[in-house]
């Protein structure tokens, strides 16, 4: 053969190559596979975090029908803030952090609401690890109700294919409180970390939460150091899911959804087998996160019927041990202090946050009655949220008044 048929042969062959790829691209396109690989791609993922039905299978989270409404008072926001010693001005600030949505409520009227890149009211908006908040107020109910008999109970009480594991030793309260000794790799920017790992194990090799969690190490004794492993809601989940004989989503629309008046459906991503991702990934409406932000606010309870227990509210919110506590902590990885899967911001006001990656956040003062819920698409969510808790209590303080921490002027 000569070399210029050669050289044919093999442009060809190319050729053909080439458009057996881009046939391929063309076709992995159309399939719901895109969205996943395009989850966080700068021109899809603020489509994507508010659509997340596209992305993973998802449970329905039904809406009640008695809604819990909010009354409509339009109030200014303040214009400028302080971070660091240095004024910032607050516009720039949610243009700069990508925000999607932003409501602020005060005593139970809406005093600001704005949509931004396309969302709208109706808009089901994923809430990341915001969804541990959730997790952590369906654990409380389900302890209320005896079907968790006590949170030092071992997880592998309630997760019998966890026995003899690490995890399976670890007690509920400890999983809670993000302290449960576990190595796990939180870092987003790796993708072979731990936590991108399991989504690729769950969606596309099929593998259980209960074979994820057994493969899992120990580091330390549990209940001694504060150190962030979503791993330890996932374990919890499935603590829910023996507890209670229910799917997550469906114990969250029988106890919380429907009681607390949630004026629309969510929905909640799941994994192949149908099963949700109890770390992450509720999908919801910025008024409905707001109403579970109100339950916090008013003590667990919705127009004096209570939702949440009233104690497990108090405790959630007002960590004792001294790993947990707000500040410079060798106990903790973290400045912000760490309660039953709520966020205590540094220099303590009586607030607290459930925070998400990409910056959301339902942010809870409860001397000025504010709920603050902000939706991002911010891809500096890690540097963002001191800012963020700095620019939410300059809103606080603008639209509820100077309180301090107990409530007086």
């Amino acid at each position: 053969m000569t070399a210029s048929r050669i050289l044919r042969v093999l442009g060809i062959g190319l050729g053909v190559l080439l458009l057996l790829a881009l046939a391929a691209f063309l076709w992995l396109r159309q399939t719901p596979a895109w969205a996943g690989i395009t989850l966080f791609s700068e021109g899809t993922r603020v489509e994507n975090f508010r659509q997340m039905e596209r992305v993973f299978p998802a449970r329905p989270v039904p809406s009640g029908g008695d809604v819990w409404a909010f009354g409509s008072r339009p109030a200014p926001l303040p214009a400028r803030y302080e971070f660091e010693g240095t004024p910032r001005d607050l516009a720039a600030f949610l243009d700069r952090t990508e925000t999607t949505g932003l409501l602020v409520v005060h005593r139970g009227d809406i005093v600001h609401e704005e949509y931004r890149l396309g969302a709208d009211a109706a808009s089901r908006f994923t809430s990341w690890s915001m969804a541990k908040s959730v997790l952590s107020a369906l654990i409380g109910i389900a302890l209320e109700e005896g079907r968790i008999a006590s949170l030092r109970d071992p997880i592998a009480t309630y997760v019998p294919a966890l026995e003899g594991t690490p995890y399976g030793a670890v007690p509920i309260e400890d999983a809670l409180t993000m302290s449960s000794g576990i190595a796990f790799d939180e870092d987003y920017a790796n993708p072979l970390s731990d936590i991108n790992m399991l989504f690729i194990r769950a969606m596309a090799m099929g593998r259980s939460a209960e074979e994820m969690l057994a493969g899992l190490e120990a580091e330390r004794e549990p209940g001694v150091f504060n150190a962030y492993a979503s791993s330890d809601s996932m374990a919890l989940g499935l603590v829910l899911e023996g507890a209670t004989g229910m799917a997550v989503s469906d114990y969250l629309a029988a106890r919380i959804w429907s009681p607390m008046g949630a004026e629309a459906d969510a929905n909640w991503s799941t994994d192949r087998a149908g099963r949700e991702f109890s770390l992450c990934c509720l999908n919801a409406t910025l008024r409905d996160y707001a109403r579970f932000g109100r339950l916090y606010l008013e003590g667990g309870a919705r127009d004096g019927r209570q939702i949440v227990p009233a104690d497990w509210v108090a405790a959630s919110v007002a960590p004792e041990a001294p790993h947990l506590q707000p500040g410079d902590n060798p106990a903790s990885d973290w400045t912000f202090g760490y309660g039953y899967k709520w966020w205590i911001p540094e220099e303590p006001q009586g607030d607290f946050v459930a925070i998400g990656v990409w910056g959301q956040y339902i942010y809870v003062d409860p001397a000025r009655e504010i709920i603050i819920v902000k939706t991002s698409a911010d891809p500096e969510f890690d540097d963002n949220d001191h800012e963020s808790i700095a620019a939410f209590r300059a809103i606080a303080r603008a639209v509820g008044g100077q309180k301090g921490a107990g409530g007086t002027e």
